[in-house]
């Protein structure tokens, strides 16, 4: 139990920073935002792909089951949303898509150490190219191919896995500036989602709580049964049910804001799922460890 705690007091504490600071403050995260977005979460993921040692061939069954898992818990979830009355593009993305940046990336760093990281970006890559695709599909209705091969953080993945499949040697000093922007992406991830939960209500409790048990019990139900079919190694199993069991991500919000589909309803199942999680990841942790 103190090494589960040791692992997420660390990132729960950067939060907790963020929501007090913005309930003292109130910074605007706009720009810190959109720099994450643009410049340091891409030079992360280049970083990572482009590393020494990267193997993509590893973790081709580990993306194929992080597929399965944010598929499958929409699946899951889907004749539920009907029978509970929710609107399906309301209720779906927040349990299909879940926080696997802002908390999944500094999760894996802390509980499995830094040789973790390739395989949390497997996952991350695998979530964030789904949520843009299929769920800016789910929102909107269609998906826009151009606007997506213009996101820097595609444009990061794809450079980084063409360097590791032609197996090209980034030189020694830009390979450190790039090292060193990327890792200011994971702290400011977790200070931006304790300033972003100071903004979400609390009055739509039904659907939030909802969301909230849904998004990780479908998840590692998922995940169980693809282990069940998929042979991973020890690792890679352990990290996939940590990846089940994450919240839904604070980009749902902010999409659902975006396209107007039910915001205030989609915030509550992110702070509500944001919150549970304090018990459901601790609890994750201890199993897999």
């Amino acid at each position: 139990m103190s090494q589960v705690l040791g692992i997420v007091f660390p990132i729960f504490a950067i939060v907790l920073l963020g929501y007090l600071y913005a309930r003292r403050h109130g910074p605007d995260m706009a720009s810190a935002n959109r720099l994450n977005l643009e410049i340091f979460t891409p030079a992360l993921i280049f970083s990572v792909l482009s590393g020494e040692g990267f193997e993509l061939a590893r973790y081709a069954d580990l993306a194929v089951a992080g597929t399965l898992v944010v598929l499958g818990s929409g699946l899951v979830a889907w004749p539920l949303a009907r029978l509970l009355g929710f609107a399906p593009r309301t209720f779906l993305p927040p349990v299909m898509f879940s926080n696997s940046g802002n908390m999944g990336l500094p999760l894996a760093l802390f509980a499995f150490g830094e040789s973790a990281l390739p395989a949390a970006m497997v996952l991350f890559l695998v979530e964030n190219t789904l949520h843009f695709t299929v769920g800016n599909a789910m929102l909107t209705g269609h998906v826009n191919p151009l606007k997506l091969i213009r996101m820097p953080m595609l444009a990061a993945t794809l450079a980084g896995l063409l360097v590791a499949l032609l197996q090209i040697r980034v030189p020694g000093p830009l390979y450190e500036a790039i090292d060193l922007l990327g890792q200011i992406s994971i702290p400011l991830m977790l200070f931006a989602l304790g300033v972003r939960l100071t903004g979400i209500s609390l009055d739509d409790w039904r659907i939030g709580i909802s969301g909230a048990l849904l998004c990780p019990l479908s998840g590692l139900l998922v995940a169980v049964a693809v282990l069940f079919v998929l042979t991973l190694d020890e690792r890679q199993a352990a990290q996939l049910l940590v990846f089940a069991a994450l919240p839904p991500a604070v980009l749902n919000f902010m999409l659902a804001e975006r396209y107007g589909v039910e915001p205030r309803k989609v915030a509550a199942m992110v702070l509500l799922g944001n919150s549970l999680s304090l018990a459901v990841v601790p609890a994750t942790l201890f199993f897999v460890l």
